[in-house]
């Protein structure tokens, strides 16, 4: 190990500092001022050295987010680019990278596929989501692989102590929109219990500007979903849970006649983990964590026997340590085991990889600096050994001031698509993993009781980036760089709630110097909401820049701006009613190219124009 790299930053760290209390899990899952992911456990947002944005279940409530997607897509530097509207493959950029460079979580459980590394966000219920993190920058030190970007975790539906509660929703919007919800909540001094369930069915709209015979027609989307919570405490120091999952259904998608003349795909995502966390001493606290997930993606049409499957089955362990090393001082272990495997009817030259991991991260937090010192080293059955490290250190201008300067590495091994897939598919066995180093000053400012300003200046460069070249052979780079900025800003005033978020980003291919495609250089995102009593209305404004959908910038994607109304009004003590406009101005807009003949002809995958929703939720007393 390079230790000499964390030595320079040890010798910054002083000899005082301040201890402070955090929340339990359970707690913390409700507050916003609270992250759980940035260092596998509890602690505020103002103690994090990542950027980080949050979202609760009151927020998902408010905003009325007709998906994952429309959620992340306020987050400054992240963009969710979809393929023709709901139920489309989504691919998720944090601060310029691609979707297979970034982590994300349920529960703590990966659910990405393997074969493509695609994350499938557009397929997962906002009915069955209780928080949503996301960390901005590199954390390859705590999750290993492929979190070069960022980590997005989800966290399903969950009880607070002592509620009892149930709620039925019933919803119906434009192109026969139907949203189905239902949740059951019951706690008490030790247990925990949240089931919740949800359904949604749309006719949908056609997908792409291809007007062949068999692309033009509207592409329905169906989908069910459900979630199981519970946690026990069998004393103060020992609780046990377990969180369950499932989301499935159909999509049906424009395509040239490979599969039929309509083809769609029925698809599975699930999850399941159990956990186990204890108190083993005074200075000790434990976490053991099981988990196994499931991606199954069945692509077919009912008028041909022509079919395609990728399923991904992937089983993982976790033991994390807590130690806490006096007043100022905090060190994480852990050990991190996972295996993937793949089933398809492609004759994919491998079908299964594990990788382990150990690391370790030091945590000290004093009156005037805080420093955080982190390692890991990776073995991956396929790539051998890999180790990365990361740095912080925080300045406490004054009480409502931080600088923060960082430093982290992150690794990629390419996926069984990019190195694996059968002849002819663009794989290639000579790749190499990606590598990443990244830089990042930000600023931290509390300006009043109510007014919270964040900003971040960061670069980052990949070695052996994998893109694939003019004939669709996945090939390695000699560098990529993301040179941003980011800015969010969140307003409480009375009745008034803001929310800004700004990037600035000149993602390029360092060789070429062409920019990274699909990636937009400039996004706002503005979320204004006012409460009048029993009424709230609010108003959402995004705009995004023009990019490109190719490598060598030569189709262009034209920028757009969108606008949404929402307002809810609280008719009883179990009866709210909501009611939501998007994309109110009727924008024509693209945020991917399809191609048709390749590679000459190439036409916009569209996006649901104006859409409403209406819905009532009942939540009886019992």
């Amino acid at each position: 190990m390079k230790l000499s790299r964390l030595a320079l930053a040890i010798t910054l760290a002083p000899c005082a500092a301040l201890a402070e209390t955090v929340p339990s899990l359970d707690q913390a899952l409700k507050l916003s001022d609270t992250v759980i992911s940035a260092n596998r456990e509890v602690q505020l947002r103002s103690k994090s050295s990542v950027a980080t944005s949050v979202f609760t279940r009151e927020d998902i409530e408010r905003l009325q987010p007709s998906s994952v997607i429309d959620l992340l897509n306020r987050v400054p530097g992240v963009q969710v680019t979809s393929s023709g509207g709901r139920g489309s493959l989504s691919s998720l950029f944090i601060r310029g990278t691609k979707t297979a460079q970034n982590v994300v979580l349920v529960d703590g459980q990966r659910i990405s596929d393997a074969s493509s590394g695609s994350h499938f966000l557009e397929h997962l219920s906002i009915h069955q989501i209780e928080r949503v993190e996301v960390l901005r920058g590199s954390r390859a030190t705590l999750y290993g692989a492929d979190a070069i970007g960022g980590v997005v975790q989800i966290f399903t539906r969950r009880a607070s102590a002592g509620q009892r509660q149930a709620s039925l929703s019933l919803g119906y919007g434009s192109r026969g929109t139907w949203e189905r919800a239902a949740s059951l909540a019951l706690a008490n001094e030790s247990t925990r219990f949240n089931l919740s369930s949800s359904s949604s069915d749309t006719h949908g709209i056609d997908r792409s500007t291809h007007a062949s015979t068999y692309d033009n027609d509207h592409d329905a989307y169906r989908k069910n979903g459900l979630s199981l919570n519970l946690a026990h405490d069998l004393n103060d120091d020992l609780q046990l849970g377990l969180s369950l999952l499932e989301q499935s259904g159909e999509v049906e998608f424009d395509n040239e006649p490979l599969f039929g003349l309509h083809p769609y795909s029925d698809f599975r995502i699930s999850s399941q983990s159990f956990y186990a966390d204890a108190r083993l001493a005074e200075q000790w606290k434990s976490r053991l964590e099981l988990g196994h997930s499931e991606n199954r993606y069945k692509t077919r049409a009912d008028d041909t026997d022509n079919t395609r499957h990728n399923y991904t089955y992937r089983d993982s362990a976790s033991w994390l340590n807590t130690l806490s090393l006096g007043e100022h001082n905090q060190l994480l272990l852990g050990v991190d085991w996972l295996e993937d495997t793949l089933h398809s009817n492609n004759a994919y030259t491998r079908a299964s990889r594990w990788n382990r991991g150990l690391f370790l991260q030091h945590h000290y937090r004093g009156e005037n600096v805080s420093t955080e010192l982190g390692a890991r080293h990776d073995k991956n059955q396929q790539f051998g050994g890999n180790s990365t490290y990361n740095a912080a250190l925080t300045w406490h201008l004054n009480p409502n001031n931080d600088l923060i300067l960082s430093y982290a590495e992150a690794f990629r091994a390419p996926s069984f698509q990019d190195i694996y897939a059968p002849m002819g598919w663009g794989a290639n066995p000579d790749l190499k993993p990606e590598e990443s180093k990244s830089y990042e000053l930000q600023w931290r400012s509390q300006l009043t009781d109510s007014t919270l300003l964040e900003a971040s200046l960061y670069r980052s460069k990949i070695r052996n980036a994998i893109v694939a070249d003019g004939n669709w052979v996945m090939q390695n780079l000699d560098s990529a760089r993301v040179n941003g900025f980011e800015a969010s800003l969140e307003q409480r005033l009375g009745d008034w709630q803001a929310a800004l978020g700004l990037s600035l980003i000149d993602p390029r291919d360092a060789d070429s110097g062409h920019t990274l495609n699909r990636r937009a250089r400039r996004t706002l995102s503005v979320d204004l909401d006012r409460a009048f009593g029993a009424f709230t209305v609010g108003t959402t404004w995004q705009t995004v820049s023009s990019s490109y959908d190719d490598v060598g910038n030569q189709r262009e994607l034209a920028g757009y701006g969108l606008l949404g109304l929402r307002g809810s009004w609280q008719a009883t003590t179990e009866i709210l009613v909501s009611a939501k406009i998007d994309n109110l101005l009727d924008k024509d807009y693209s945020r991917a190219q399809y191609g048709v003949g390749f590679p000459a002809e190439y036409h916009d995958y569209r996006e649901e124009g104006r859409s409403g929703l209406l819905s009532v939720t009942w939540t009886p007393e019992f």
